[in-house]
């Protein structure tokens, strides 16, 4: 079975998870690095299955701009299949991931320390279901913007 799948595909396979803790992030992972890794290793480690909400193509260039993402969102999700902590993988298309936060209901709601728990989308929805919302800290000085800036200082 691809790690990467629709939401309808995993709201059918969902039963077979009801004694698992489900454990959801979301994100844009255009160049994947050590920052990404060691955040969603941790992030795993708060449950039993860990699904990614990718942002698509359109959403990326919404919220990063015209030039992003430099990997199209089918290599995108290639790469982070590869890691072993990654159960799933859902492309979503708008801005944020509220709509699939609802559908799936996870347990646990993680993003990275640079996101302040009151600003985390999903937040209600997890809470009011009793869930956890979680805010990792992340590695200093890894981002996709600072080794996109270190490769253009580089090649410039």
């Amino acid at each position: 079975m691809s790690k990467l799948i629709g939401l309808e595909e995993f709201l059918k396979l969902k039963n077979k998870f009801k004694e698992k803790k489900i454990v959801f992030t979301n994100g844009c992972f255009d160049l994947l690095h050590v920052g990404h890794v060691d955040y969603l290793t941790r992030a795993k480690q708060l449950g039993d299955i860990l699904i990614i909400g990718l942002n698509s193509d359109s959403s990326v260039k919404k919220i990063k701009g015209s030039k992003r993402p430099l990997n199209n969102e089918k290599d995108r999700a290639t790469v982070l299949a590869a890691l072993e902590c990654v159960d799933f993988i859902i492309l979503f298309e708008e801005d944020t991931p509220y709509r699939l936060i609802q559908a799936i209901q996870p347990d646990v709601l993680v993003k990275g320390g640079d996101w302040p728990i009151d600003r985390i989308v999903g937040k209600d929805i997890v809470e009011a279901n009793g869930g956890q919302v979680i805010s990792l800290s992340l590695i200093e000085g890894y981002s996709t913007t600072n080794l996109i800036n270190k490769i253009i200082k580089l090649y410039s």
